[in-house]
């Protein structure tokens, strides 16, 4: 009788044709690992993937991870399906909210009935404007709960307190990852986040448009370093402390930021300042002590040199895209012309 191998369970990765997503499943399948990615397409891209489709280790399947669905096994189970950037977060707030709340609810009865794990995407968000700072993972935060941005912010602390308490109630096995910014390449043009957003502006000379004063400040933590930190925090074994905060703790004001980038690309642009957003918060800074200890990780990219990658991947992109505007107006000058001689 012939022997059937049996194709080991695939890890999931939810939101995997999204910038992180698609690092993540890209590194995975490097690690010779089974993967399963879910994402519903709304704002990832099957571009992001197209390295891995025929590479036999990999799968697609579209997905809304807020509507019921079923996964006949898996051994592990990434969340990281929900919009990151405001601009696409606050277009469809209720889906954003039920994304978080629902897709977490439906990923963990998997966790629970496969025996799996599953490490949550959160945010540095659920601190909201914070009181202390650096912020370390016992602070519980200062959210504005019916604001703007709540959709996101409060969904994704739903989602931890629904992570915590399967854990309790079930012993599924959660880890919780508070990601602080983050970037580097396959962002969108129209992300809207602050690195995004600076680099095509001064890639295209234009105004480089700054919220408040520019005082404010962040941390940027290179895609590739949160990468391997998502995956040295599913791996580890032993007794885990969670939530834990993944991010750079080098601090830059926002100004700086703009400037570095000005400076990279050697654009024209020049600083204009608009009012600050609703709940944007002023300081923004991981203590990242816990992953330090009990992961042995931290962020190794400075960060000249990942926004040089990341302008580098923006050029390209812009780029391209100015060629595909040109063939579609040659084109459709050529059907003009064609259409003038036949008349």
């Amino acid at each position: 009788m012939a022997v059937v191998s049996k194709e080991p369970a695939p890890l999931i990765v939810a939101g995997g044709a999204g910038f992180l997503g698609s690092h993540l499943c890209e590194r995975l399948v490097e690690l010779n690992t089974s993967v399963l990615c879910l994402d519903n397409l709304v704002t990832g891209s099957l571009a992001n993937l197209e390295a891995l489709m025929g590479t036999g280790r990999f799968r697609f399947r579209q997905q809304d991870i807020s509507s019921p669905f079923e996964i006949a096994g898996c051994r592990g189970i990434f969340n990281l399906g929900c919009p990151a950037s405001p601009v696409h977060y606050q277009a469809d707030p209720i889906s954003t909210t039920m994304t978080s709340v629902r897709g977490t609810y439906n990923l963990l009865e998997i966790a629970r009935t496969s025996g799996a794990p599953l490490l949550q995407a959160s945010t540095s968000e659920v601190y909201g404007e914070p009181a202390i700072h650096p912020q370390s993972e016992t602070y519980w935060g200062h959210v504005n709960p019916t604001g703007l941005r709540a959709c996101y912010d409060e969904g994704k602390r739903c989602a931890e307190s629904l992570c915590f308490d399967y854990q309790r109630q079930h012993g599924v096995d959660v880890r919780v990852a508070r990601i602080f910014n983050t970037y580097g390449p396959r962002m969108q043009v129209s992300d809207g986040r602050v690195v995004s957003n600076f680099i095509v502006q001064a890639l295209r000379n234009r105004p480089i448009t700054i919220y408040g004063d520019g005082s404010q400040t962040r941390s940027f933590c290179f895609v590739d370093d949160l990468i391997e930190g998502l995956l040295a925090f599913m791996l580890a074994t032993g007794e885990l402390r969670s939530p834990m905060n993944l991010g750079n703790p080098e601090e830059f004001t926002i100004r700086e930021l703009a400037e570095l980038v000005i400076e990279l690309t050697g654009s024209r642009s020049r600083l204009t300042f608009l009012p600050l957003p609703s709940d944007d918060p002023t300081q923004r800074c991981p203590d990242i002590d816990l992953a330090r200890r009990q992961l042995g990780w931290k962020p190794r990219v400075p960060l000249r040199k990942g926004l040089q990658i990341t302008i580098l991947y923006f050029e390209r992109v812009l780029l391209e895209s100015t060629r595909r505007a040109r063939r579609r107006i040659a084109s459709a000058q050529g059907g003009l012309e064609v259409s003038h001689v036949r008349r």
